[in-house]
């Protein structure tokens, strides 16, 4: 792939039919994707059980004034690694931009920065994250396994959790029924 081609910044959809149940309808906020391979953040599932708050105080941070959110299923790989996806307004050190997205941060100083209301002004926490090694995710793309929708922060910010992956599709002109028509899944 040329650099033009690499899907950091974009959702990636599952397609229905994909065959891999952890994805089922699943929504990836594509953080890095490079020569060497490609990360993303489950946005499309909300992880059982687990709560901000709970997770704060599991770790040791006083909730503070951090609103009791939901924590997402960002994926299957070290499921119990936390991400946050958050707007530009907040930085810390290792943080990463994901033009135009957000920017993507794992260190405990976000997560502090948010319960002492001095984090960023939107944010999604997940516990996991897909990985795909070099050449994998291509090797997906071919058999249609993902569609790599345009990156809106709308849709990780605004848009409920269980809609997202519908919403993205329709933000880009596609209805997925006829996707489930066309490849005869559901």
């Amino acid at each position: 792939m040329s650099e033009a081609e690499y899907l950091s910044g974009r959702l990636l959809l599952a397609m229905p039919g994909m065959g891999d149940e952890r994805f089922d309808h699943a929504v990836v906020a594509m953080c890095v994707h490079d020569e060497q391979g490609a990360l993303g953040i489950g946005i499309g599932h909300v992880r059982d059980g687990i709560t901000l708050h709970g997770l704060l105080e599991d770790i040791g941070i006083d909730p503070g004034v951090a609103p009791d959110v939901p924590v997402l299923n960002g994926g299957p790989v070290e499921t119990a690694r936390g991400f946050v996806l958050h707007s530009n307004d907040w930085s810390g050190e290792g943080s990463v931009t994901v033009n135009p997205l957000c920017e993507l941060s794992a260190s405990m100083d976000v997560l502090r920065a948010i319960a002492e209301g001095r984090g960023p002004s939107r944010y999604l926490v997940a516990l996991g994250y897909a990985g795909w090694g070099a050449g994998q995710l291509e090797g997906e793309m071919r058999r249609h396994g993902w569609y790599a929708a345009k990156g809106r922060s709308e849709i990780l910010f605004n848009t409920p959790t269980g809609r997202r992956w519908l919403q993205t599709w329709k933000g880009e002109g596609i209805d997925p029924s006829h996707l489930v028509a066309q490849t005869g899944s559901a």
